[in-house]
């Protein structure tokens, strides 16, 4: 199993009221509540500990992309991404991802992204989202067209890395006289694709289509996981092939402290902040935004998102989160690397308040006592170089993340 170290950048300076107060962390919430000074310490110190992960060994780094919200502070994760080529040497850097139908036109993805694969030396991978619902809202984006958009967008990122140019595209949506971007990518045919996902059908029937890699994002019940992993293996048997461990992402946030009793002290009132203030607001859904079919799926998981959960015991049994000491995390993190057969780990430990000097204590504990114990010795990422491969060499297996 490969471990990438997620963060979201969230906002930990609500007011204590907030839930009171306010209806939503998204769109409406008034920026007044920003404060540009202590914003400026809080992107050093994240910056910072996405940093320290590459030190620590992980095998990657992970940011994505929100708009208007004290949810995640990146509303252009490529600028984070940028700083992290110069600050990291080994570890991938996964932005997960660009919301492609924000994108007009989508060339900018394919520039950006390739901007940063260069600089990092072939580290990139590349996450390809729909958009979370509230963007639509912040955009004034049209919902009915948005997972037909991100299909013509990204049909014409990978053309625009592996075709030579200049050359014409015209589709529904998006019509370029000169596709012809500078620079290219690094990493041939093109930076592994990862495309995140909530359990929308159509996207996990897409995704093993392409035979690209399906990132489950977290905050949701193992049993949601359980099921779209299924279908995901399902899909790619319908698809002529059979799914490879490396193209199943499972997100969980994980805590690691000395004792059970010391890591739920140290993590659980963060938590809470960030289920009772963060997620106000996020399930924010503009009529057309799913399909009907895809639609149903969401709404039976409805009471297995962690918004919901009211008790510390709940989140226990629904692995929303694991918290403990390094065994524990170990026999958690083992058992349900077996039973969802994902080989990758988006985690992170940095959930709404926490402190930079708690979350980093954390993750020196994983790295050196559970990480070993759940990483795929032969797989490692760090022992294959940097992963770049000639256009030869076929794109398959490159586009799921996997490596030979």
């Amino acid at each position: 199993m490969q471990c990438y170290f997620f963060h979201l950048m969230p906002w930990p300076f609500l007011p204590d009221d907030f839930a009171e107060t306010y209806d939503s962390a998204w769109v409406w919430i008034p920026n007044s509540l920003y404060d540009p000074v202590k914003g400026h310490t809080l992107y050093q110190e994240y910056i910072n500990t996405l940093s320290y992960a590459d030190e620590l060994g992980f095998d990657g780094v992970c940011v994505n992309e929100h708009h208007q919200n004290a949810y995640g502070l990146m509303p252009s994760p490529n600028v984070i991404a940028g700083a992290l080529t110069q600050r990291t040497k080994k570890c991938r850097i996964a932005v997960i991802g660009n919301a492609l139908t924000l994108y007009n036109p989508p060339l900018r993805v394919a520039e950006e992204f390739a901007m940063l694969d260069v600089m990092s030396g072939g580290r990139l991978v590349a996450g390809m989202v729909v958009g979370s619902g509230p963007e639509y809202f912040s955009f004034s984006v049209d919902p009915t067209h948005a997972r037909e958009r991100w299909r013509e967008a990204l049909d014409l990122i990978v053309k625009a890395w592996t075709t030579p140019g200049p050359f014409i595209w015209n589709s529904k949506h998006y019509f370029q006289r000169y596709v012809n971007p500078w620079p290219r990518p690094l990493q041939q045919p093109h930076p592994p694709i990862w495309v995140p996902g909530v359990g929308s059908l159509e996207t996990i029937e897409f995704v093993a289509q392409r035979r690209y890699a399906y990132m489950g994002i977290p905050f949701f019940h193992i049993d949601v996981f359980k099921r779209v992993f299924s279908l995901f293996r399902e899909a790619c048997e319908k698809a002529g092939y059979t799914a490879r461990p490396e193209q199943m992402g499972w997100g969980v946030p994980v805590y690691v402290a000395e004792t059970d009793k010391q890591a739920r002290e140290e993590f659980e009132p963060h938590l809470w902040y960030f289920v009772r203030n963060l997620l106000r607001g996020i399930g924010l859904s503009p009529p057309g935004y799913t399909t009907p079919r895809s639609a149903v799926a969401i709404i039976k998981n409805q009471d297995k998102f962690l918004a919901v959960q009211k008790t510390w015991d709940d989140v226990e049994r629904g692995v929303f989160a694991v918290v403990g000491s390094p065994e524990t995390v170990r026999q958690k993190l083992l058992h349900y690397k077996k039973e969802l057969g994902a080989g990758v780990m988006l985690t992170g430990c940095q959930t709404g308040t926490l402190p930079h000097e708690l979350a980093r204590k954390s993750m020196e504990l994983f790295a050196r006592e559970v990480m070993p114990y759940v990483r795929d010795q032969e797989s490692g990422i760090r022992s294959q170089g940097s992963g770049i491969r000639s256009q030869e060499s076929g794109g398959e297996n490159q586009e799921s993340g996997v490596r030979n």
